[in-house]
């Protein structure tokens, strides 16, 4: 069986790496890159006839337009072939998709996963995965060579839900903590011991946990960049809105985002978003040492 892998991005990469320690990989990355340690074709049709595409891309319309615009990769596939996107998108791109797909005679997975660019090179990511049961089951075990824990949430769009869940908990941990840490640096606490602190105590998440010691150091470029996971926050509005589900703290965390945005912090990670509360009380949070 052959996989096709489209998006060798700072995810994809090491997902494709992991992949082809386990079955036949051929690889297209869309601005013409080849990487060592992976067969790359030139070019999109040479992904034409794998039994399996999985793509890693920035967000959905690359996603769609890679499948069904010019690079047409749905028509290259063979009948019952599946697609398995990794890519954040959003539920409705997803069922759109899967809507699409199922028409050509094709098999969908709306499959996210969480977990930072180490994850990925130690292939211990959390996979969300939606659709067909069976079908997943069909390809855990090559799944899990980029992921230990593998979820079935649910129909196809119910993936890029589960994520989504997780990745507004994520922003809205950054958030406070970019909003909180500058107050103690203000009010004379040593940055040091508070983030040990944090990190050992009750106000502890993954997001301290990575962030902090960056932050401490000045470093913001660790993560994934706030303007492209911008995406997030503005799916979690949608789906809200649409909803009449009442998030006050999601709109709180959303409007920091959007300050550090504002500020030209885009290009850094979410650990930037501390730089918009350190120049509003004129504290910052950086270790003495």
């Amino acid at each position: 069986m052959t996989w096709g892998f489209v998006g060798l991005g700072q995810m994809g990469l090491p997902m494709a790496h992991r992949l082809a320690g386990v079955t036949d990989v051929v690889a297209y990355d869309r601005k013409g890159r080849d990487f060592e340690g992976l067969n790359c074709v030139e070019n999109s049709s040479g992904l034409a006839g794998c039994n399996v595409l999985l793509t890693c891309l920035p967000n959905g319309a690359i996603v769609e337009d890679m499948l069904f615009g010019d690079a047409a990769l749905a028509q290259a596939l063979p009948d019952g072939a599946v697609v398995i996107d990794t890519s954040t998108t959003s539920h409705g791109t997803a069922t759109r998709i899967g809507a699409r797909l199922t028409d050509m005679g094709l098999a969908f997975l709306d499959a996210p996963v969480s977990g930072m660019q180490q994850r990925a090179e130690d292939g211990t990511l959390t996979m969300m995965v939606g659709g067909d049961a069976a079908t997943l089951n069909a390809h855990h075990d090559t799944l899990a060579s980029m992921a230990s824990k593998i979820l079935h949430v649910g129909p196809v769009g119910a993936g890029q839900l589960a994520k989504l869940i997780n990745q507004l908990l994520f922003d809205i941990n950054m958030a406070a903590l970019a909003e909180i840490l500058p107050i103690s640096a203000k009010l004379g606490l040593d940055p040091d011991q508070v983030a040990a602190i944090v990190n050992s105590g009750t106000g502890r998440s993954y997001a301290s946990e990575f962030f902090v010691p960056n932050i401490l150091r000045g470093v913001f470029d660790r993560g994934y960049p706030m303007q492209a996971a911008y995406k997030d926050l503005i799916a979690g509005a949608e789906i809200t809105a649409e909803n009449a589900c009442p998030a006050p703290v999601l709109a709180a965390a959303t409007a920091t985002y959007q300050l550090a945005l504002a500020n030209g912090f885009g290009a850094e990670d979410k650990g930037a978003m501390i730089k918009v509360f350190e120049r509003l009380i004129g504290a910052e949070f950086r270790s003495k040492e």
